[in-house]
């Protein structure tokens, strides 16, 4: 954020240089024509007739008036009155004034149009016979689900002042670049040292502003699905764009945000910029005697590091979480990578940041939604009013699917398999890689009530982030992709609060992400296939499905009891170790916080990590070694797969792998008798 403007404006693009335009009076017959045509009252027509003279005579040419200082041409600053006006001549012409622009006689800057608090000029567009384009626009907005004031309000602020600046047109003429240089002038005033001459103070212009630029937004958006502007309807990210106390740090900066572009999503090169600021913001705290980026040293960065161990979230008001000071330090490397590869001569050639300077982040497991918990937070989805915010609770808590994803479900997202099970067809997301799945009834009904609403609107489609397709997006409301802040936070806040999942503070204890953790745990408990799981949740490797299926903690105590609790029915070598209790205490706490990992095909090893490996799944015979009844299907298994191969091994004269296989066969056999079960 940049002086007392909303940040937002910040984001516009740079404009082309205006054509050159000379302005001048109109006549006095062709005014006093306007004004009689116009106007039935003697004495008013007097009036303006009179402020049109002395405005003339105190300004013949009205270029030198557009030259003038700014106070004197809008004629009324900040604390006077009628009687104590600036320029009376300024103040009471404007009617004129604003004659002359929509005549085509005078272009007004945009200093003045922002100065100016309220300008009458459509009253003048009407009695000339002239539209802007307000009605149209306004309507236009409401059929993609703007409340029709608000958005009449909008089209009367930006049109009238585009108007007055460029000369009256057609709506269908508008482009970006006019919206564009209408954002860049909120900015520009913003940073003018006599704000409060006109504004009263910078706080209060920040509350204009922001409303100034919800109204360019919305005509924006109107022009958007008229085809007209190119750039999408969306949030605009606060700026990152901070001027930096090293200019040529911050240039180095600037050009390689410039570069990465085209490669990242905006939410991700505003992350870079902010981290890259900071990281100077920093330098020039602690180190000011560094100036470029070849001055910078190792010592830096960990200085950096160790600042933001104390630094305190600027959205918690908590300190930095280890995963937040990993991503940023991660962000400035990639700068230096990428600075490296390029080959710029301004940024050291060796690395600054090494894999060992990150923060550690601790290896959590996922956190399944308890079935209690669970229940109480459907109950209160299911009541959710917003049938948008219903869906996609829905959708996340049934499908798996990351946020991102279900945001930017496309129309043609549903259709089903062939014994009529619905099926979801996910978007290109974190993997790179589209995906299709079944889906609950639950949710795709709750689905199929939003495409219903979504076919009523006819609205332009929206480019994807990640693939730059034009797509016709499921959760979009007034012409614009719905934010996760709209479809997950707070229709989450809301149904915590109301089944009690809120810390002290409000804020909910279960995230949206625990909904993917609970149905991965759901699919593994149920004996899903690992590859099941995998496509489920879009999953590159077995190895990040391991950790986001693992087995709940029921799970592992239900199969811990199995083998550990007194009286347990068990068979194997290491029976009898459990049995006679010579399991050392660091033994049994090691197998209680690790037991999952002791799970093999035909049952359990019991030994610890520092008793090295063991060949228990191929020969049975480990003296650590433990199965339970649960096992027994398999085992059965197992022995007739033996059989079958020492017959196969008896026909080939293999007489040691016939031995081998009877063998294995034999102790397969010992176990089912031990546990009690029947061999077939």
């Amino acid at each position: 954020m940049r002086g007392p403007v909303s940040s937002a404006a910040m984001q516009a693009r740079s404009i082309d240089a205006p054509s050159l335009f000379r302005s001048s009076h109109c006549s006095a017959d062709e005014y006093d024509a306007f004004l009689q045509r116009c106007y039935p009252t003697k004495q008013f027509v007097q009036q303006r007739r009179s402020q049109r003279k002395q405005f003339v005579e105190a300004w013949p040419d009205i270029e030198e008036w557009l030259a003038a200082p700014l106070a004197v041409r809008v004629g009324r600053i900040n604390g006077q009155t009628r009687a104590t006006l600036q320029d009376r001549p300024s103040y009471f012409a404007r009617a004129y004034l604003y004659y002359l622009a929509l005549k085509g006689h005078l272009r007004f800057d945009y200093p003045w149009l922002l100065a100016v608090g309220d300008l009458c000029v459509h009253d003048v567009a009407r009695l000339l016979d002239i539209d802007l384009g307000v009605e149209r626009l306004a309507r236009e907005a409401t059929d993609l689900g703007l409340v029709y004031a608000g958005a009449d309000r909008a089209m009367r602020w930006t049109l009238g002042r585009l108007a007055l600046h460029q000369g009256p047109q057609l709506v269908s003429a508008l482009r970006q670049n006019d919206i564009n240089e209408l954002l860049v002038a909120v900015r520009m005033f913003g940073d003018r040292s006599d704000l409060g001459a006109y504004w009263t103070s910078s706080d209060r212009y920040r509350l204009v502003s922001k409303a100034w630029i919800t109204m360019i937004g919305q005509l924006r958006l109107a022009l958007y699905h008229r085809g007209q502007v190119d750039d999408p309807p969306r949030k605009i990210m606060p700026s990152a764009d901070l001027k930096a106390a090293q200019p040529e740090m911050g240039a180095l900066i600037d050009e390689w945000l410039v570069r990465r572009a085209p490669s990242l999503r905006p939410v991700t090169v505003y992350h870079h910029a902010l981290t890259a600021r900071r990281f100077l913001q920093h330098l020039a705290k602690t180190a000011p005697e560094v100036r470029t980026f070849g001055q910078v040293k190792h010592e830096h960065i960990v200085s950096w590091m160790n600042a933001m161990k104390t630094e305190l979230s600027p959205k918690t008001g908590r300190p930095l979480t280890a995963n937040s000071q990993r991503g940023r330090v991660v962000r400035l490397a990639q700068f230096f990578k990428d600075a490296e590869d390029w080959a710029w001569t301004e940024v050291p050639r060796w690395p600054l940041v090494a894999k060992r300077d990150l923060p550690r982040v601790p290896d959590r497991i996922p956190r399944y939604i308890p079935r209690a918990e669970l229940e109480r937070l459907m109950e209160e989805i299911r009541a959710l009013s917003d049938p948008f915010q219903r869906a996609a609770m829905l959708l996340a808590r049934w499908s798996g699917a990351r946020r991102s994803e279900i945001q930017r479900l496309s129309v043609d997202c549903l259709d089903q398999y062939a014994d009529g099970t619905a099926r979801l067809r996910l978007p290109v997301g974190k993997t790179a890689r589209e995906r299709q799945i079944p889906l609950h009834d639950e949710a795709a009904e709750a689905l199929r009530v939003v495409l219903g609403l979504r076919a009523k609107v006819a609205d332009r489609m929206l480019p994807d982030e990640r693939t730059g397709d034009l797509v016709r997006f499921v959760f979009v409301w007034r012409g614009k992709l719905m934010s996760g802040r709209h479809l997950f936070g707070a229709p989450l806040k809301r149904v915590c609060a109301a089944t009690g999942l809120a810390d002290a503070r409000g804020r909910p204890t279960v995230t949206m992400h625990r909904f993917r953790h609970t149905l991965g745990t759901e699919l593994a408990e149920r004996g899903a296939k690992l590859h099941t799981i995998m496509s489920v949740l879009g999953h590159e490797s077995p190895q990040m499905t391991m950790v986001y299926a693992r087995i709940s903690d029921a799970e592992v105590l239900r199969d811990y009891q199995s083998v550990l609790e007194p009286g347990a029915m068990i068979a194997g070598a290491g029976a009898e170790v459990i049995r006679s209790g010579n399991l050392g205490e660091s033994a049994v706490d090691w197998l209680r916080s690790h037991f999952f990992k002791t799970a093999l095909e035909l049952g359990h090893c019991l030994r610890l990590p520092s008793e090295g490996p063991c060949e228990c799944d191929l020969y049975l015979s480990c003296s650590r070694f433990v199965t339970t009844p649960c096992y027994a299907p398999r085992l059965r298994e197992r022995r007739r797969l033996e059989l079958s191969l020492a017959e196969d091994a008896r026909a080939r004269s293999w007489s040691r792998e016939v031995e081998r296989h009877c063998a294995v066969a034999r102790r397969v056999e010992q176990l089912l008798t031990d546990l009690g079960e029947e061999l077939e």
